[in-house]
This record gives C-alpha cells, structure tokens and sequence, in this order.
C-alpha cells in the first residue's frame, strides 16, 4: 500500500520556489537582493525621528502548524471526539499517550514544547489562541502573503518595511533588517533588508589579493550606471565591512548548545545582536508544518518540530540573558489545521491558529484569547477553529509599546487596532 504524501502540493511547490529563489539572495549575488524588486522601497523616517525599542525577532512556522495540539483546549469534549488518534490527554488522564501540562486550568502544553516551560514561569511567555488573519483562504501562497502584507490586500509591501519606514530611529546600518536565511522575507518586502544564512560566507568571493581591485571596479562600474545598482553595491559593500569583524567560530553561546539549521539561525541572530551591528529586526523561519499524513502524536514530524521549535528558543532565552529586557519573539503561522483528523493520520488546512509572544517587557504566564469553543456550531468553514483576535492586534501593540512605533496607520493603514494588554509599556 502507498505511504500518504504528509504534505499537500501547494505547500512542495511553495518550498521548492523559496529553495530555487534562495541563491538570489546570497553573498554570491549581493549587488541586487530580491527585496529590491518585491515592492517599492519605502523611504525611511516617513514618521519622524523616534527612539529605538527592542529588537523584534520574528519567527515563521511555514506549511501551518496544528494549534490545538500545540496549547490543547483539553476541556473541550469535541476536540477529543474529533481527533480519536491525535488528540493529546488530558493532564490527569492516566490512561492517555501523552498528556498536556496544564498552563491554566482550561488550555495545556504538548509535552514536545516543555522546553518552554523555564520561559513561562519567568513570566516572559505568553500564547495567543484562536488568532490568525481574517482572510477565508486555505492556500499556503495566499495566506503567507497575506499575513506578511498585513492582510491588505493590493500593497506590495511588507508590514515589517512599513514599519521601518515609518519609524526612523537614525540608524543607517545595512543590517537594520535581516532575514536570516537564503532569501529575504515577504514581510520586509520594500524595505532595505539583508538575506545572509551563513556569515562566514558573506564576502566578495573572488582571489583574495584582488578583492580591493574588484570591489573599486563594482564601485566605479554602478557610480556611472544605475542608480539603484550604485545605492545597493554600496549598501553590499558596507554589510561586508560589518561583517568582516564577526567570526562566527569563535561564538560561544550562554547556556544549553543550539541545534538543527534553526538553531543556527538564532544563533547567528544573537551573534549579530550582540555584536551591535545595528539589528533591529530579524525574521526566520521553521519549515515543515503542513501535516496532511502521519502527523504523529508522541512522536513523529509534528512533536520533532515543537522539540526543535521549543529547544532553540530555550537556548535563545539563555543566551540572550543579558538582552533579554531588550528583546521581544513574535512567533506565527499562516493558519492552523482542521481539527478533525483525517483518513492519514494527519490534519488538513484549518483557520484560527496559535501565536507565541516572548520577552522581557511581555506580561507572560497567560494564554490571551476570547475563547470561540469548539462545538460543531462554533466551528467555522469545514470545521476550523475561529478566529478571534486578528494577529495585527499582537504585531501592533508590540510595535508601539516595544519598538515604540507611533505611526501605526502607516503600517496598518486602514485598520482600528484592538490591543489585548500583553505588553509592558518599554521605559
């Protein structure tokens, strides 16, 4: 018998696009990043002139992860009825698989992210449920795009390059905004945002003893050319400069070791924060969430990424201990998945998902929602989960209360934010 395919074809197409695009982006080709022709470059400091707030890491969880068996409403009969083989027990079901860790009396932890538990009780962790972007849609393109324009649709530009345009803190490093991976975020579209993966390779690769001539003749070259090609040679040239000094070997982290390429990325991040290059946002992702077959319960490709998910931000929290009240991780998905499982012992294409909000200034140890429940009447288009808190309510409150972004309607246009209170007010 044939083995189910865990993952649609949308979300195969999507991933091998983002893999074939990803060399675009990378040190060999610095002269002209993709975010360059994504969207218009938004010009910085629209706003004003602000102060600096935190740094804002964004994580993304690609393909949709499964909230429900992420932060489990376990006293909910009809999520038990529904998922006969994946639901997680309840936290004193002795007779279960796996069972939750309680959080609240009412929603419980899949013991695959207990790595996050050091992180709630410090009080700098909080879950938002039933949250996601009003759109119908149950496309990987559509609602990626969509969540990383901020749900408005016809702008060509990301709501992070919007925020960076509309908040000028008098920082000019190249590396303001960095997407750590082969190709830059859809989020930062339209803002002046460097793609690097690996810092060790992110230099001129050409003979050694020839690099400054071949640097002076890019230089001379696009000065007489393009003006777009003269700005970003610079802009190239200038992130090498910074780079130069790094060495990524000799990183020793604080506290437990980093792991996978995820990890990797953090802990390049945190190199790169620490070495006050001027970051003030990051975006990553963690690919592999679109659980269509053999999703798994204790074990298999679900509980391995919320083991990898849970275990790096650990590492990340540790090592950034001295950051840590400068910090803030926005963690998200496109959507979420159907609650009932399928015939493959996975979950289709859902709605209403699950953010993760860490950071010193976050008002932690809470699971933030209005609650929509999960009777078959509660449930919305095939049988998703509802939405409602729209995740521009998260993104915005952290925007002006941590990154202190006054300028809102310029990264939001058009949308009445409706702050749920998760957030200290950054002094």
């Amino acid at each position: 018998m044939a083995l189910s395919q865990p993952t649609c074809d949308e979300y195969l197409r999507l991933t091998r696009r983002t893999l074939l695009a990803g060399g675009v982006a990378t040190a060999g080709s610095l002269l002209l990043p993709r975010s360059l022709r994504a969207a218009p470059m938004l010009a910085s400091g629209s706003g004003g002139e602000g102060a600096r707030g935190d740094v804002l890491l964004c994580v993304f969880l690609r393909g949709g992860a499964d909230a429900c068996n992420m932060v489990v409403p376990y006293l909910e009969d009809n999520y038990y009825k529904l998922r006969p083989s994946l639901a997680v027990g309840r936290p004193d079901d002795s007779n279960a698989e796996i069972r939750a860790i309680d959080l609240d009396g009412f929603f419980g932890l899949h013991p695959s992210l207990s790595d996050l538990l050091p992180i709630w009780d410090a009080g700098n962790l909080a879950f938002v449920h039933a949250t996601g972007s009003p759109d119908q849609t149950r496309s990987h393109f559509a609602a990626m795009d969509l969540m990383e324009r901020g749900a408005i649709d016809g702008l060509l530009s990301g709501w992070l390059a919007r925020h960076l345009g509309s908040h000028d803190t008098g920082n000019s490093s190249t590396l303001r905004a960095i997407s750590a991976s082969a190709y830059p975020s859809l989020a930062l579209s339209g803002s002046r945002s460097i793609a690097v993966n690996n810092l060790a390779a992110y230099e001129l690769k050409v003979n050694a003893g020839r690099k400054q001539e071949i640097r002076g003749l890019i230089e001379t070259l696009h000065a007489g050319g393009d003006r777009v090609l003269a700005a970003e040679s610079k802009a190239a040239f200038s992130t090498i400069d910074l780079l130069s000094g790094i060495d990524p070997d000799s990183y020793k982290e604080e506290g437990r070791l980093y792991t996978d390429t995820f990890g990797a990325g953090l802990r390049m991040i945190a190199q790169l924060i620490k070495s006050e290059v001027g970051v003030e946002v990051a975006y990553l992702n963690l690919d592999g969430w679109d659980t269509h077959a053999e999703q798994g319960l204790a074990t298999g490709v679900h509980p391995s990424l919320m083991s990898i998910l849970a275990g790096n931000l650990l590492a990340f929290f540790e090592d950034m201990k001295d950051e840590w009240h400068n910090l803030t991780v926005v963690v998200m998905t496109e959507f979420g998945r159907r609650l009932k499982q399928n015939g493959s012992l996975g979950t289709d294409h859902g709605h209403g998902t699950l953010m993760l909000v860490l950071g010193g200034g976050i008002l932690g140890r809470k699971v933030y929602t209005s609650w929509p429940g999960l009777a078959d009447d509660q449930l919305v288009g095939p049988g998703d989960l509802a939405i409602t808190v729209d995740y521009r309510d998260v993104l915005a409150e952290i925007l002006r209360k941590r990154l202190l972004n006054q300028n809102l309607s310029q990264v939001f246009p058009g949308y009445s934010v409706d702050e749920l209170g998760l957030a200290l007010d950054r002094v």
